[in-house]
Protein backbone atom coordinates (compact mmCIF):
# COMPACT_ATOMS: atom_id res chain seq x y z
CA UNK A 1 0.00 0.00 0.00
CA UNK A 2 1.66 3.43 -0.93
CA UNK A 3 1.51 5.94 1.65
CA UNK A 4 2.37 10.15 1.31
CA UNK A 5 5.61 10.73 2.37
CA UNK A 6 6.51 13.63 4.69
CA UNK A 7 9.70 15.75 5.89
CA UNK A 8 9.86 15.90 9.50
CA UNK A 9 12.69 17.00 12.01
CA UNK A 10 14.81 18.98 9.64
CA UNK A 11 18.47 19.48 10.99
CA UNK A 12 22.10 20.46 9.90
CA UNK A 13 25.37 21.08 11.33
CA UNK A 14 27.20 24.97 11.03
CA UNK A 15 28.89 25.45 7.35
CA UNK A 16 32.51 25.25 7.77
CA UNK A 17 34.76 26.71 5.73
CA UNK A 18 37.32 24.05 4.26
CA UNK A 19 40.55 24.02 6.42
CA UNK A 20 38.91 26.39 9.49
CA UNK A 21 36.87 25.30 12.15
CA UNK A 22 36.01 21.58 11.17
CA UNK A 23 39.47 20.90 9.72
CA UNK A 24 40.02 17.57 11.43
CA UNK A 25 36.16 16.50 11.50
CA UNK A 26 35.29 13.22 9.31
CA UNK A 27 32.13 13.00 7.39
CA UNK A 28 31.48 10.50 10.86
CA UNK A 29 32.01 13.52 13.10
CA UNK A 30 29.57 15.44 11.04
CA UNK A 31 27.29 13.24 10.01
CA UNK A 32 26.40 11.39 13.47
CA UNK A 33 25.50 13.97 16.17
CA UNK A 34 22.64 15.14 13.29
CA UNK A 35 21.55 11.49 13.09
CA UNK A 36 21.36 11.70 16.90
CA UNK A 37 19.19 14.88 17.04
CA UNK A 38 17.06 13.93 14.50
CA UNK A 39 16.38 10.55 16.18
CA UNK A 40 16.37 12.59 19.12
CA UNK A 41 13.82 14.97 18.14
CA UNK A 42 11.31 12.48 16.69
CA UNK A 43 11.22 9.77 19.80
CA UNK A 44 10.34 13.68 22.46
CA UNK A 45 7.71 14.52 19.66
CA UNK A 46 6.20 10.96 20.29
CA UNK A 47 7.04 9.55 16.81
CA UNK A 48 7.55 5.78 17.37
CA UNK A 49 9.23 3.73 15.17
CA UNK A 50 11.84 1.50 13.72
CA UNK A 51 13.82 3.70 11.30
CA UNK A 52 14.35 1.72 8.22
CA UNK A 53 17.69 2.99 6.62
CA UNK A 54 19.77 5.60 6.60
CA UNK A 55 20.73 7.56 3.34
CA UNK A 56 23.56 9.92 3.01
CA UNK A 57 25.01 11.94 -0.11
CA UNK A 58 28.68 11.70 -0.35
CA UNK A 59 31.03 13.39 -2.95
CA UNK A 60 34.36 13.03 -1.59
CA UNK A 61 34.38 10.49 1.41
CA UNK A 62 37.00 7.53 2.35
CA UNK A 63 34.38 5.19 1.08
CA UNK A 64 33.64 2.43 3.58
CA UNK A 65 29.81 3.21 3.16
CA UNK A 66 29.98 7.07 5.34
CA UNK A 67 25.75 6.94 6.09
CA UNK A 68 26.43 2.91 7.86
CA UNK A 69 29.46 4.19 9.58
CA UNK A 70 28.11 7.16 10.71
CA UNK A 71 24.58 5.55 11.70
CA UNK A 72 26.61 3.17 14.47
CA UNK A 73 28.58 6.25 15.41
CA UNK A 74 25.31 8.19 16.34
CA UNK A 75 24.36 4.91 18.73
CA UNK A 76 21.35 4.10 15.85
CA UNK A 77 21.93 0.66 16.65
CA UNK A 78 23.65 -2.41 14.98
CA UNK A 79 20.39 -3.43 13.06
CA UNK A 80 19.90 -0.27 11.35
CA UNK A 81 21.70 -0.49 7.98
CA UNK A 82 23.43 2.46 6.07
CA UNK A 83 23.66 3.93 2.22
CA UNK A 84 25.76 6.28 0.98
CA UNK A 85 24.28 7.85 -2.62
CA UNK A 86 26.67 9.64 -5.13
CA UNK A 87 25.52 12.40 -7.37
CA UNK A 88 27.89 14.73 -6.86
CA UNK A 89 26.19 17.89 -6.21
CA UNK A 90 22.75 16.66 -5.61
CA UNK A 91 23.80 13.65 -3.69
CA UNK A 92 21.88 15.04 -0.34
CA UNK A 93 18.97 15.84 -2.66
CA UNK A 94 19.06 12.34 -4.47
CA UNK A 95 19.64 10.71 -0.56
CA UNK A 96 16.47 12.33 0.41
CA UNK A 97 14.52 11.87 -3.11
CA UNK A 98 15.08 8.19 -2.77
CA UNK A 99 14.27 7.97 1.00
CA UNK A 100 10.89 9.73 -0.11
CA UNK A 101 9.86 7.25 -3.06
CA UNK A 102 10.23 3.95 -0.70
CA UNK A 103 8.52 5.68 1.94
CA UNK A 104 6.00 5.84 -0.90
CA UNK A 105 6.07 2.72 -1.86
CA UNK A 106 5.10 1.29 1.15
CA UNK A 107 8.12 -0.62 1.21
CA UNK A 108 9.53 1.73 4.41
CA UNK A 109 8.16 4.02 7.18
CA UNK A 110 11.13 5.98 8.61
CA UNK A 111 14.54 6.57 6.54
CA UNK A 112 16.73 8.83 7.88
CA UNK A 113 17.91 10.68 4.68
CA UNK A 114 20.70 13.69 4.02
CA UNK A 115 23.92 14.32 3.61
CA UNK A 116 27.42 15.33 4.47
CA UNK A 117 30.96 16.16 3.27
CA UNK A 118 34.28 16.63 4.72
CA UNK A 119 36.11 18.75 1.92
CA UNK A 120 38.54 19.35 4.66
CA UNK A 121 39.64 15.45 5.53
CA UNK A 122 38.39 13.97 2.17
CA UNK A 123 41.41 12.07 1.61
CA UNK A 124 44.07 12.17 -1.49
CA UNK A 125 43.24 10.24 -4.58
CA UNK A 126 45.73 8.62 -7.47
CA UNK A 127 45.15 7.24 -10.44
CA UNK A 128 47.18 3.72 -11.04
CA UNK A 129 50.92 4.06 -11.44
CA UNK A 130 52.10 3.59 -15.23
CA UNK A 131 55.11 2.03 -15.25
CA UNK A 132 57.84 4.83 -15.28
CA UNK A 133 56.07 7.31 -14.05
CA UNK A 134 55.35 8.90 -10.72
CA UNK A 135 51.73 8.89 -9.24
CA UNK A 136 49.72 10.63 -10.47
CA UNK A 137 47.01 13.04 -7.85
CA UNK A 138 43.78 14.08 -9.26
CA UNK A 139 40.98 16.38 -7.08
CA UNK A 140 37.99 14.96 -9.03
CA UNK A 141 36.90 12.36 -10.99
CA UNK A 142 35.83 13.23 -14.34
CA UNK A 143 32.68 14.16 -14.81
CA UNK A 144 31.78 12.99 -18.44
CA UNK A 145 34.11 10.20 -20.62
CA UNK A 146 36.78 11.40 -23.25
CA UNK A 147 34.97 12.90 -26.55
CA UNK A 148 32.65 14.79 -24.02
CA UNK A 149 33.09 18.43 -22.50
CA UNK A 150 33.99 18.00 -19.14
CA UNK A 151 34.59 22.14 -17.84
CA UNK A 152 35.60 22.60 -13.76
CA UNK A 153 32.93 23.99 -12.61
CA UNK A 154 34.32 26.94 -12.01
CA UNK A 155 35.49 27.54 -15.90
CA UNK A 156 31.52 26.07 -16.79
CA UNK A 157 30.52 28.69 -15.12
CA UNK A 158 32.33 31.58 -16.44
CA UNK A 159 31.13 29.85 -19.80
CA UNK A 160 27.61 29.82 -19.07
CA UNK A 161 27.51 33.30 -18.35
CA UNK A 162 28.96 34.17 -21.38
CA UNK A 163 26.56 32.41 -23.17
CA UNK A 164 23.52 33.69 -21.45
CA UNK A 165 24.96 37.41 -21.80
CA UNK A 166 24.85 37.57 -17.68
CA UNK A 167 27.57 40.77 -16.62
CA UNK A 168 30.00 40.51 -13.91
CA UNK A 169 27.46 43.46 -12.35
CA UNK A 170 24.67 41.39 -12.48
CA UNK A 171 26.27 38.50 -11.01
CA UNK A 172 28.00 40.78 -8.05
CA UNK A 173 24.42 42.24 -7.19
CA UNK A 174 23.36 38.90 -6.77
CA UNK A 175 25.74 38.25 -4.43
CA UNK A 176 25.48 41.53 -2.48
CA UNK A 177 21.88 39.89 -2.00
CA UNK A 178 22.96 36.74 -0.76
CA UNK A 179 25.56 37.76 1.64
CA UNK A 180 22.93 40.44 3.03
CA UNK A 181 20.48 38.22 3.22
CA UNK A 182 22.26 35.83 4.91
CA UNK A 183 23.76 37.91 7.57
CA UNK A 184 20.53 39.23 8.90
CA UNK A 185 19.17 35.63 9.12
CA UNK A 186 18.97 33.23 12.20
CA UNK A 187 19.32 29.92 11.43
CA UNK A 188 19.98 28.75 14.88
CA UNK A 189 16.90 26.58 15.14
CA UNK A 190 18.22 24.60 12.54
CA UNK A 191 21.48 24.01 13.73
CA UNK A 192 23.01 21.42 15.79
CA UNK A 193 26.26 22.64 17.17
CA UNK A 194 29.09 20.57 16.67
CA UNK A 195 32.14 21.05 18.89
CA UNK A 196 32.48 25.09 20.01
CA UNK A 197 30.70 25.84 16.55
CA UNK A 198 27.48 26.72 16.22
CA UNK A 199 27.16 29.64 14.00
CA UNK A 200 27.89 29.14 9.88
CA UNK A 201 31.48 30.35 9.34
CA UNK A 202 30.94 31.94 5.49
CA UNK A 203 28.65 34.79 6.65
CA UNK A 204 29.94 38.27 6.48
CA UNK A 205 28.01 41.50 6.93
CA UNK A 206 28.91 44.46 4.78
CA UNK A 207 30.00 42.80 1.68
CA UNK A 208 28.50 45.55 -0.80
CA UNK A 209 28.20 45.49 -4.78
CA UNK A 210 31.71 47.95 -4.56
CA UNK A 211 33.20 45.77 -2.81
CA UNK A 212 32.25 42.20 -4.64
CA UNK A 213 33.11 44.04 -7.37
CA UNK A 214 37.05 44.83 -6.54
CA UNK A 215 37.70 41.05 -6.67
CA UNK A 216 39.98 39.39 -9.43
CA UNK A 217 38.19 36.79 -11.20
CA UNK A 218 38.71 33.71 -10.26
CA UNK A 219 38.46 31.12 -13.10
CA UNK A 220 41.03 33.47 -15.85
CA UNK A 221 41.62 36.96 -16.91
CA UNK A 222 38.54 37.56 -18.57
CA UNK A 223 36.13 35.41 -16.19
CA UNK A 224 33.07 37.11 -14.19
CA UNK A 225 33.61 34.35 -11.15
CA UNK A 226 34.81 35.68 -7.78
CA UNK A 227 35.46 34.29 -4.80
CA UNK A 228 32.71 36.92 -4.01
CA UNK A 229 30.08 35.79 -6.27
CA UNK A 230 30.74 32.14 -6.10
CA UNK A 231 30.30 29.64 -3.22
CA UNK A 232 33.27 28.20 -0.70
CA UNK A 233 34.71 24.72 -0.36
CA UNK A 234 32.68 23.90 2.88
CA UNK A 235 32.06 21.12 5.22
CA UNK A 236 28.32 19.69 6.83
CA UNK A 237 26.05 17.73 7.33
CA UNK A 238 22.45 17.96 7.00
CA UNK A 239 19.61 15.22 8.16
CA UNK A 240 16.07 15.01 7.45
CA UNK A 241 12.96 12.19 9.18
CA UNK A 242 11.20 10.66 6.06
CA UNK A 243 8.07 9.21 6.55
CA UNK A 244 4.75 8.78 6.45
CA UNK A 245 1.89 11.34 6.66
CA UNK A 246 0.17 8.75 9.08
CA UNK A 247 3.09 8.61 11.51
CA UNK A 248 4.16 12.37 11.57
CA UNK A 249 0.15 13.23 12.14
CA UNK A 250 0.62 16.74 14.31
CA UNK A 251 4.32 17.24 13.36
CA UNK A 252 5.17 20.67 11.72
CA UNK A 253 5.81 18.59 8.27
CA UNK A 254 6.81 19.32 4.52
CA UNK A 255 4.48 17.17 2.15
CA UNK A 256 6.75 15.50 -0.89
CA UNK A 257 4.86 15.91 -3.98
CA UNK A 258 7.42 14.49 -6.25
CA UNK A 259 10.95 14.77 -7.15
CA UNK A 260 12.97 14.65 -11.13
CA UNK A 261 16.55 14.11 -12.50
CA UNK A 262 17.54 15.05 -15.99
CA UNK A 263 20.47 14.86 -18.10
CA UNK A 264 21.69 18.06 -19.99
CA UNK A 265 24.87 19.58 -21.92
CA UNK A 266 27.86 18.66 -20.09
CA UNK A 267 29.36 21.96 -21.83
CA UNK A 268 27.29 24.02 -19.45
CA UNK A 269 26.28 21.89 -16.28
CA UNK A 270 25.01 24.84 -14.75
CA UNK A 271 21.31 24.71 -16.73
CA UNK A 272 20.98 21.13 -15.13
CA UNK A 273 18.19 22.35 -13.09
CA UNK A 274 16.11 23.35 -15.70
CA UNK A 275 15.00 20.20 -17.59
CA UNK A 276 14.66 18.58 -13.97
CA UNK A 277 12.26 21.48 -12.64
CA UNK A 278 10.19 21.62 -16.24
CA UNK A 279 9.68 17.46 -16.01
CA UNK A 280 8.93 18.08 -12.23
CA UNK A 281 6.47 20.77 -12.49
CA UNK A 282 4.76 18.92 -15.15
CA UNK A 283 4.44 15.51 -13.21
CA UNK A 284 2.66 17.49 -10.41
CA UNK A 285 0.91 20.26 -12.51
CA UNK A 286 2.36 22.89 -10.83
CA UNK A 287 3.66 26.24 -12.26
CA UNK A 288 6.77 28.42 -11.47
CA UNK A 289 4.03 31.00 -10.50
CA UNK A 290 2.96 28.77 -7.92
CA UNK A 291 5.86 28.36 -6.38
CA UNK A 292 6.27 30.04 -3.01
CA UNK A 293 9.90 29.52 -2.31
CA UNK A 294 12.90 28.41 -4.52
CA UNK A 295 16.08 26.93 -3.12
CA UNK A 296 18.77 26.37 -5.32
CA UNK A 297 22.44 25.52 -4.89
CA UNK A 298 24.16 29.01 -5.31
CA UNK A 299 27.84 27.17 -6.42
CA UNK A 300 27.65 30.30 -8.30
CA UNK A 301 25.39 33.56 -9.16
CA UNK A 302 25.71 32.68 -12.97
CA UNK A 303 24.00 29.28 -12.41
CA UNK A 304 21.23 30.85 -10.73
CA UNK A 305 20.97 33.54 -12.89
CA UNK A 306 20.74 31.27 -15.86
CA UNK A 307 18.23 29.13 -14.53
CA UNK A 308 15.58 31.75 -13.24
CA UNK A 309 16.11 33.89 -16.68
CA UNK A 310 15.22 30.35 -18.37
CA UNK A 311 12.36 29.24 -16.21
CA UNK A 312 11.23 32.47 -15.77
CA UNK A 313 11.19 32.40 -11.97
CA UNK A 314 10.78 35.45 -9.76
CA UNK A 315 14.15 36.43 -8.50
CA UNK A 316 12.65 37.24 -4.88
CA UNK A 317 11.34 33.78 -4.10
CA UNK A 318 15.14 32.91 -4.49
CA UNK A 319 16.98 31.38 -1.51
CA UNK A 320 14.88 34.75 0.39
CA UNK A 321 17.50 34.13 3.26
CA UNK A 322 20.55 33.81 1.46
CA UNK A 323 22.61 30.84 -0.39
CA UNK A 324 25.73 28.80 -0.64
CA UNK A 325 27.69 32.13 -1.96
CA UNK A 326 27.26 33.42 1.67
CA UNK A 327 27.06 29.91 3.66
CA UNK A 328 29.03 27.85 1.56
CA UNK A 329 28.66 24.51 -0.25
CA UNK A 330 29.10 21.15 1.09
CA UNK A 331 28.77 19.32 -1.68
CA UNK A 332 27.00 15.67 -0.58
CA UNK A 333 25.12 17.57 2.15
CA UNK A 334 24.17 20.92 -0.03
CA UNK A 335 20.94 19.62 -1.38
CA UNK A 336 19.61 18.35 2.11
CA UNK A 337 20.39 21.60 3.09
CA UNK A 338 18.44 23.44 0.82
CA UNK A 339 15.43 21.10 1.77
CA UNK A 340 16.45 22.28 5.82
CA UNK A 341 16.39 25.44 4.35
CA UNK A 342 12.74 25.76 2.65
CA UNK A 343 11.43 23.65 6.07
CA UNK A 344 12.85 26.73 8.08
CA UNK A 345 10.78 28.66 5.94
CA UNK A 346 7.93 27.27 4.89
CA UNK A 347 6.91 25.78 8.76
CA UNK A 348 6.13 29.62 9.81
CA UNK A 349 3.00 30.58 10.58
CA UNK A 350 2.90 32.77 7.60
CA UNK A 351 4.94 30.26 5.44
CA UNK A 352 5.04 29.99 2.13
CA UNK A 353 2.68 26.96 1.20
CA UNK A 354 4.70 25.32 -1.74
CA UNK A 355 8.28 25.22 -2.10
CA UNK A 356 11.32 23.56 -4.19
CA UNK A 357 14.70 22.40 -4.39
CA UNK A 358 17.04 21.92 -7.20
CA UNK A 359 20.54 21.54 -7.98
CA UNK A 360 23.06 21.89 -10.70
CA UNK A 361 25.07 19.19 -11.05
CA UNK A 362 28.47 18.61 -12.68
CA UNK A 363 28.65 16.40 -16.06
CA UNK A 364 25.71 18.10 -16.94
CA UNK A 365 22.24 17.12 -14.51
CA UNK A 366 20.06 18.27 -12.59
CA UNK A 367 17.82 17.74 -9.74
CA UNK A 368 14.32 19.08 -8.17
CA UNK A 369 11.99 18.13 -5.17
CA UNK A 370 9.28 19.66 -4.96
CA UNK A 371 7.23 19.83 -0.95
CA UNK A 372 4.22 21.40 0.03
CA UNK A 373 3.23 22.91 3.93
CA UNK A 374 1.40 19.89 5.88
CA UNK A 375 -1.99 22.05 7.19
Amino acid sequence: MSSVPVLVAPRRTPIGNAGHGFADLTTTDLAAPVLREVLDSLRGSGLVAEVDDVVLGNCLGPGGDPARVAALRAGLGAEVPGVTVDRQCGSGLDAVMQAALRVRSGADELILAGGVESASTAPWRFWPPVPGADPVRYTRAPFAPHGFPDPDMGVAADDLARVRGISRERQDAYAARSHTLAAAADFSSEIVPVGDIAKDQRIRAGLTEARLARLRPSFGADGTATAGNSCGISDGAAVLAVTTETLAAGLPALRVLGSAVAGSDPALPGLGPVPAIRKLLKRTGHDVADLGVVEITEAFASVVLAVSDELGLDESVICPQGGAIAMGHPWGASGAILLVRLASQMLREDGPALGLAACAIGGGQGIAVLVERVS
